[in-house]
């Protein structure tokens, strides 16, 4: 019975690494029209997933310093986009959460990345289409691995 051939790791990750950076570039273009830019974008969704976040802990999260961050917060919210607001429980503490407008970027962010991924797969042939199916799993294994 044949052995399978190992794939050496650095010239799968030199093969898939452009490939990667280039459809995350695609996916970033596509909210352009939306007047956020994809940075902004991040920045929303750990808003979204983590209501009352402040400024020092998103910062660590996206590992920027403290002052950046609170000039990209001012931005998003003359934008109307996000807002600081008293924690509960502790009212020295300011947290940020989305506002409508935000929430309404986020829902329009997803639906034209969507729209355009789902473009780009409707050419592929099936066997395409598994192979890609496949590879999800593993790659979100890669992922939860670094956020760990």
């Amino acid at each position: 019975m044949p052995t399978a051939i190992a794939v050496d790791p650095t010239v799968l990750a030199n093969r898939l690494r452009p490939v990667l950076l280039q459809l995350n570039r695609q996916l970033r273009r596509e909210i352009h029209s939306l007047g956020v830019t994809g940075g902004q974008v991040s920045l929303l969704v750990q808003i979204k997933y983590r209501p009352g976040i402040g400024i020092r802990e998103l910062a660590a999260l996206e590992r920027m310093s403290v002052p950046g961050m609170s000039k990209f917060i001012s931005r998003l919210e003359e934008a109307g986009l996000v807002q600081r607001a008293p924690v509960e429980g502790d009212q020295r503490r300011v947290g940020l959460t989305l506002t409508s407008a935000g929430q309404k970027v986020l829902r329009s962010v997803k639906s034209k990345r969507t729209a355009w991924l789902s473009a780009r797969l409707r050419e592929l042939d099936p066997e395409e289409l598994d192979a890609i199916d496949a590879a999800i799993e593993p790659l979100a294994h890669l992922l939860a691995e670094d956020e760990s």
